[in-house]
């Protein structure tokens, strides 16, 4: 097996079949080193660091995506079509587009909703909405119920820009496409799962709300986020 561009593993059976993916590599780090044991670097490609290990004694990988469509574009595909990953779960940060949506609240992204031309580029998917996988998202929300985690449904969207010059202009995405929260990875992630007959899912934990300006700091997106980790965790074979 030849290693990808951009993953430098070279051969099958090092990374596993579901991958926990947050956008963050030190985010990567810190779930490998504070969950997980017999941990294994598989990659340091690029910084974009992936561990694989065990959880209560089962198997699972993390990787970091990097930021933006593009890059989490690239990995998810690599991940899906040349190592055999059956599973991606992205773990990251998210902007609230409501205040019904606190600080480290957990979202389980039923679907993602974006203006970007990312899956029309990549096989001529017209539609502006992906779902994630239905199968992965029962199982998720099972585990949040089990570990008494609350956890908020809701449509996602997925932004190419993060600093816009109309800066209010999520009042009206909230308003018109129902999404009440904003990252940049998932769409990208959903459509390769759909193209490749993968699964997908996302959970986010809010870092920020633009309507009361709240926001967490860099470290703690990087180590508190720990709910959306441990509900992640537990998809561990």
């Amino acid at each position: 097996m030849i290693p990808t561009a951009h993953i430098e593993v070279n051969k099958q059976g090092i990374i596993e079949k579901t991958v926990l993916m947050p956008g963050d590599p030190l985010r990567a780090q810190f779930i490998a080193e504070t969950f997980l044991e017999n941990v294994y670097k598989f990659n340091n490609v690029r910084n974009i660091y992936g561990y694989t290990g065990t959880y209560k004694g089962r198997k699972i990988s993390v990787m970091a995506s990097g930021m933006g469509m593009p890059s989490i574009g690239i990995y998810s595909y690599e991940l899906y079509n040349f190592y055999n990953v059956e599973n991606i779960i992205r773990i990251g940060s998210c902007g609230a587009y409501t205040t019904d949506l606190n600080l480290y609240d957990v979202i389980l992204c039923t679907e993602a909703w974006s203006e970007s031309t990312y899956a029309k580029v990549q096989s001529g998917y017209d539609s502006d909405i992906i779902a994630a996988s239905p199968i992965l998202n029962n199982k998720l929300e099972k585990i949040a119920k089990n570990l008494d985690i609350k956890v908020h449904k809701n449509r996602v969207h997925s932004a190419d820009v993060f600093y816009r010059e109309n800066a209010d202009e999520y009042k009206q995405i909230y308003k018109e496409h129902g999404c009440t929260s904003v990252e940049m990875e998932s769409f990208a992630l959903f459509h390769n799962a759909n193209v490749l007959n993968k699964k997908a899912a996302c959970l986010l934990t809010v870092s920020d709300n633009l309507i009361t300006h709240e926001l967490t700091t860099s470290v703690e997106r990087q180590e508190a986020f720990t709910n959306m980790m441990k509900i992640a965790l537990e998809m561990a074979e």
